[in-house]
């Protein structure tokens, strides 16, 4: 799955759901006008399009890879039936998609009260928990298309990260130099979603 690969697309069928096994998907919610934010994250954590598992044959939303990697697919109505008859599939399912929705929750709370060079720290941990390496192949205008900011606000944040010697921007890729300064950065804003999925999954980061 390349870089901007569509796993689902607004208002259109969903015929497959996929799993990753590496790289990462994307969320995106648009506006009427136009507008777009990211809502979520997924790597090898998670699945998309959520949507699926409820009976809808529409997305909601646009899903696509923002880290290309590969993974699995199944047809829609194959996961529906594997649900339905096995209790097990259908509680990892559910406990996905819970677990999406407590990261987007957390997501629209940071959006909502942090700086931007702090939703940036916390992005880039989320990333970096989906990624086998320090070194994660992303633009800048993929950020700001992600944090729902203007191109020189993603610039500014990265200048921040990159003065405390947590990271180091360079042309499509951002490599964290310093973990656990860019945890102890991004305080508050990162760590509750996580702190679930530990204890639901018993392990986190998820393990390759």
């Amino acid at each position: 799955m390349p870089k901007d690969y569509v796993l689902s697309a607004y208002d259109q069928a969903m015929p497959y759901a996929y799993f990753p096994d590496t790289g990462i998907g994307s969320v995106v919610y648009r506006t009427s006008e136009g507008q777009s934010a990211e809502a979520g994250l997924f790597g090898r954590d998670g699945f998309g399009p959520s949507a699926i598992a409820a009976q809808l044959d529409r997305s909601p939303c646009d899903i696509f890879m923002q880290v290309p990697g590969q993974g699995y697919r199944i047809e829609a109505e194959v996961l529906r039936d594997f649900m339905e008859r096995s209790p097990v599939i259908q509680q990892l399912i559910q406990l996905s998609i819970y677990l999406q929705g407590v990261q987007t929750s957390h997501t629209a709370l940071s959006n909502a009260v942090h700086h931007v060079d702090v939703r940036l720290a916390r992005w880039l941990l989320m990333c970096h928990d989906r990624w086998d390496s320090d070194e994660i192949p992303i633009t800048h205008e993929f950020i700001a298309l992600m944090l729902a900011v203007r191109r020189p606000s993603v610039t500014t944040a990265l200048h921040v990260l990159e003065g405390n010697l947590l990271i180091k921007a360079e042309r499509g890729f951002v490599t964290i130099r310093d973990r656990a300064g860019l945890e102890e950065f991004a305080a508050d804003a990162y760590g509750a979603a996580e702190v679930e999925c530990r204890r639901l999954l018993g392990i986190w980061p998820p393990s390759p």
